[in-house]
């Protein structure tokens, strides 16, 4: 019996141990996850400084990143992780001389600005959840459903990176086809994901099927034309009149070779053969 009874003690101490173990594993995640988080508007925080109570808070962060605090005002935290934030307040506590270096704790209450907007042509445009720290540009647009038949390549990023407005255009396919996959950007809380409408051309005149047509990544007009079905038995490929948006705004007229790239809102026009 005793000795049954010491391998039970010694079970129920290899038990614990494991517990101890599992417990430091989950409380060394959770703390590495609180380092990393990343603050953003409509986040709901709980701010305390050691022996000052009169200090705590519990507010929102805006939609600008920024919070209001007693003694230093207006605050910018918004792409902060908490332990900047922490140490953000603690510096203008100490710089505006109100406390000898104050302990600030940031405490995340609700964490409504973990979610990122999917707008524009995908199939599932709305707000969803950052499942995981190190999300990325193309997980976030899957997670939208993907783009849609009428979505460009292009997707643009905008939001807040160190307190700051950010903005990057990024071509979603040419990046995968390149190989540069670098260009996956991870994304943040409150970060806006838009993808625009396809870029599109125009053609009319002797063609089979005048109409508009998706402009594919280095279309010709040769393509172009033959997208359209070809010239009717009066018409020529020799020639074709592209009008097209200058920088300025306004139309230029041109008769550029049969094998040069069209652009986003080209209208090509297919004359009649003088033969």
């Amino acid at each position: 019996m005793r000795g049954a009874a010491a391998f039970a003690g010694r079970g129920a101490c290899r038990l614990v141990a494991l517990l101890g173990l599992v417990l430091a594993l989950v409380q060394g995640a959770m703390a590495q996850d609180r380092q990393e988080y990343q603050l953003g508007s409509g986040d709901n925080i709980r701010i305390q400084v050691f022996q000052n109570p009169e200090l705590t808070l519990e507010t929102r962060v805006s939609e600008n990143g920024t919070i209001t605090y007693p003694l230093i005002g207006v605050v910018r935290i918004g792409g902060m992780t908490i332990s900047a934030a922490e140490q953000a307040i603690a510096s203008r506590l100490q710089s505006g001389g109100f406390l000898d270096r104050p302990q600030v704790n940031v405490a995340l209450l609700q964490n409504r600005g973990n979610q990122v907007s999917v707008l524009g042509q995908v199939n599932r445009a709305g707000r969803f959840p950052l499942e995981t720290v190190n999300t990325r540009l193309s997980e976030m647009v899957a997670v939208a459903g993907g783009i849609a038949a009428t979505g460009a390549d292009i997707a643009i990023v905008t939001g807040i990176r160190d307190g700051k407005p950010f903005r990057k255009e990024i071509d979603i396919s040419g990046m995968f086809l390149s190989g540069q996959l670098a260009d996956d950007l991870v994304v943040a809380g409150g970060d806006v994901i838009y993808v625009h409408r396809m870029p599109m051309f125009f053609i009319y005149g002797e063609v089979q099927r005048a109409g508009s047509y998706r402009v594919e990544r280095g279309m010709t007009l040769r393509q172009a034309l033959a997208q359209a079905g070809g010239p009717t038995g009066r018409g020529t490929e020799r020639g074709i009149r592209v009008y097209r948006r200058n920088p300025k705004g306004g139309v230029e007229t041109l008769s550029p070779s049969i094998d040069e790239p069209v652009a986003a809102d080209d209208v090509l026009y297919v004359r009649e053969t003088v033969f």
